[in-house]
């Protein structure tokens, strides 16, 4: 094993001793976050509710990956192929009406991250969580089925 930094592998032959560090350290967590801006309502609270009217929040939206480094990459993915994976994703949300989208018409944030993590999941096996955030203060944070 080869480093220039302590901590930093930058280079190394896959070992018996390796395998077993990875065994003992377990999965590690990797994160992108996202943003989007998007209008909703909600259908189904009784009149009055303020969010029966149309409104608009910046969503964030924090996709965590679980797994082990690959051995020759040294991480678990590249960030770029997340960010390919949930470009799709953000370009059906950001600036429209989430209501308009198929399976979104009760628009509640629960309701956005379970599609989002329906929409997701097939292409990113090793999804672990979601975290939306509708405001800086609330959110959803789910782990899938």
């Amino acid at each position: 094993m080869s480093s220039n930094e302590p901590g930093l592998i930058t280079s190394f032959k896959l070992t018996s001793h390796f395998r077993i560090l990875l065994y003992i350290c377990g999965e590690m967590q990797i994160y992108k976050e996202f943003s989007f801006d998007s209008a909703h309502f909600l259908p189904n609270v009784p009149d009055g509710h303020k969010c029966k009217n149309m409104h608009g929040h910046t969503y964030r939206l924090k996709v965590v990956i679980e797994g082990q480094p690959d051995p020759h990459f040294g991480w678990i993915m590249d960030f770029k192929e997340l960010k390919d994976a949930l470009t799709p994703v953000i370009d059906q949300l950001d600036h429209k009406v989430i209501n308009d989208i198929k399976g979104l018409e009760n628009a509640t944030a629960e309701n956005i991250t379970i599609w989002i993590w329906k929409q997701i999941k097939p292409v990113l096996p090793l999804l672990s969580r979601i975290e939306l955030y509708e405001t800086p203060t609330t959110g959803v944070i789910y782990s899938g089925m």
